[in-house]
C-alpha cells in the first residue's frame, strides 16, 4: 500500500483536482486535512466520485479535497447598495 504523503506535497503533485485520499489524518479541529494516501485525482469531481468508489474498500477512512482554490461564480451584491 502506499504511504501517506503531507497535503502540501499532494497540491504540489496534484494542482487544482480533487483528489480522493485514503486514511486521512485531520488537525485537531478536525477541519484541515494534514496528510492522507492519493487514491485517485481529477479535474472532474465527479469522475472522482464515481471511479474513486471502487478503490476505497482498503481504507477506514476517506476524504475528497480540492488542492485548488474557489472562484466566486457571481458577485454579491447588497439591497443596501442600491437604496438611497
Amino acid at each position: 500500500m502506499a504511504q501517506a504523503i503531507n497535503i502540501n506535497e499532494i497540491k504540489n503533485l496534484y494542482p487544482d483536482e480533487w483528489v480522493l485520499l485514503g486514511n486521512p489524518v485531520m488537525d485537531g479541529s478536525k477541519i484541515h486535512v494534514l496528510s492522507g494516501i492519493p487514491i485517485y485525482h481529477s479535474k472532474d469531481q465527479k469522475e472522482v466520485c464515481y471511479i474513486g468508489r471502487d478503490k476505497t474498500s482498503a481504507f477506514d477512512k476517506i476524504t475528497l479535497i480540492f488542492t485548488g482554490t474557489f472562484k466566486p461564480t457571481r458577485k454579491i451584491t447588497g439591497i443596501f447598495n442600491r437604496i438611497k
